[in-house]
């Protein structure tokens, strides 16, 4: 089933990396636009492949990786409706750095290379936005590899469900599992389980099923700093 009509230059417009292009510009990168689908499980990036785009996911989740030679994974962001990914592997003419896999069903927009390239050439105010948004790049892996550093699990733990509730409330959607969570904090199924179960016996949250509910929340700072 396809869940797209087509790209509009307005939606291109509302991403913050093509907020100050004018409309001409905007229509060329929408005529070059490609529709792509993936199902739960698909690779719609992989690591090492030459990079032939900027993506723009319409609609689903995916998660951005990196994999072991033993096949564990360590999960840098998950993406959801909104998001571009995979602008180092355009912009810096280097192979994809990171996998990116579909968490469910999900739709992407592809902005091939040379398109952009060629606004980047006619549009320094484009180069200006893609450097900010590389820059806010950089600092998300340097607090990210500071996380896995230098915080204990529980602490990574709750300072990821700190940086994800809206009104003291994480939502969990089908594919959140305990493995996925662990594959974000860097670390096994079994210890996020032990964790969960400490931050529960001490009354600073609640585990339900499609949600985790915060309940202290001036102690699971305290644990997140």
């Amino acid at each position: 089933m396809t869940y797209h009509e087509s790209l509009t230059p307005e939606q291109l417009y509302n991403i913050p990396l093509f907020a100050g292009l004018d409309a001409a510009s905007l229509q060329k990168l929408v005529q070059f636009a490609h529709w792509r689908e993936y199902e739960a499980g698909e690779v719609v990036v992989l690591e090492g492949d030459a990079p032939s785009g900027l993506y723009y996911l319409q609609y689903g989740w995916l998660k951005a990786v990196k994999v072991s030679p033993t096949g564990r994974e360590q999960i840098l962001r998950f993406l959801e409706p909104g998001d571009t990914f995979n602008e180092i592997g355009v912009f810096a003419d280097q192979p994809n750095p990171v996998t990116v896999i579909a968490l469910e069903a999900a739709g992407v927009w592809l902005l091939p290379r040379t398109a952009l390239l060629h606004l980047l050439q006619e549009k320094p105010e484009f180069a200006q936005q893609l450097v900010a948004r590389m820059a806010e790049r950089v600092l998300y892996l340097v607090a990210l590899v500071s996380d896995l550093s230098l915080r204990p699990v529980t602490g990574r733990l709750a300072r990821l469900l700190l940086v994800g509730a809206v009104d003291d409330v994480l939502e969990r959607p089908r594919w959140y599992t305990q493995a996925e969570l662990a594959a974000r904090l860097g670390t096994v199924p079994d210890v996020v389980q032990r964790a969960l179960r400490e931050l529960e016996n001490e009354g600073l949250i609640r585990v339900e099923r499609q949600q985790i509910r915060i309940l202290n929340w001036p102690a699971l700072a305290a644990l997140a700093a």
